[in-house]
């Protein structure tokens, strides 16, 4: 039976389902931060990058499915996130980027495709710019490329029965399990902030690309997408109904769907 929770009550009760036992997971330290991974399955890699203020458990729809697609899913709980820590610096999307690269160095990891979601996205995008060669694709899921691209903040009962599991998530994983509120002043002060490319950075971006919009994000306008898959050489727009940010959640296999069908591409 097909999973349903788009107001996201489950999620907030339960969280998304548990991953599975990994192969492989640890710790990277990377320029003042220690960087948390875990790989699952074999074959094919693909790194998963979760949304703000989120962790890698929120995939947990998704690690099955691509394992059993033959896939070996690498995810990554961003600095600061998760289980991962951070230093006193304001975060940066590139800085981020770069904890990326670190964790593909460690896993001898010369080149994969990137499923990103919200924030992951961005660290994905700048990963595609910044180093091309190690990226062979770019599931964008929910996503802006400078602030013009998001709508006014309105809120909602499914906004805060999210930021009430990621406040729990946090709590229990974080190693500054009291920050909760300074790391989400900090990392809301990144989205208002950044990213701040243009078209013609855009342009330069060489690799496989889908720019993936639900029918009712809370954060992103519809016409932001639209310019994305114009400003990026050769970029699908995908269009998820039904749905909003908070997609991989609320309908995984519909999801999903998607989001194979954008691999076996790059691949």
């Amino acid at each position: 039976m097909e999973l349903c929770d788009d107001d996201l009550k489950n999620f907030e009760t339960h969280g998304a389902a548990p991953l599975p036992v990994a192969s492989d997971q640890g710790y990277v330290d990377h320029d003042g931060a220690r960087i948390w991974y875990a790989a699952y399955g074999s074959g094919s890699p693909v790194i998963l990058l979760h949304g703000g203020l989120g962790h890698s458990g929120n995939w947990g729809y998704q690690v099955p499915m691509l394992i059993n697609a033959g896939r070996r899913v690498v995810l990554i709980d961003s600095r600061g996130h998760g289980r991962s820590t951070r230093d006193l610096r304001r975060f940066t999307y590139e800085l981020m980027a770069s904890d990326v690269l670190a964790v593909m160095d460690a896993l001898n990891l010369e080149k994969a495709p990137i499923v990103g979601w919200s924030d992951g996205a961005c660290i994905a995008l700048v990963l595609a710019m910044k180093a091309p060669a190690r990226v062979a694709g770019v599931f964008f899921f929910g996503c802006n490329m400078d602030p013009s691209g998001t709508k006014e903040f309105e809120p909602s009962s499914i906004i805060d029965r999210c930021f009430r599991r990621h406040t729990n998530d946090y709590a229990q994983l974080s190693v500054t399990p009291d920050e909760f509120k300074s790391f989400t002043e900090a990392v809301s002060l990144m989205m208002k902030t950044e990213p701040n490319y243009s078209a013609r950075d855009l342009a330069e971006i060489p690799v496989p690309v889908a720019i993936v919009q639900s029918e009712h994000d809370e954060f992103i306008k519809p016409e932001h997408a639209e310019f994305l898959a114009r400003s990026i050489p050769g970029a699908e727009l995908v269009l998820l109904p039904g749905v909003s940010h908070f997609a991989p959640l609320q309908r995984p296999e519909q999801f999903n769907a998607a989001m194979r069908t954008f691999l076996d591409k790059a691949s």
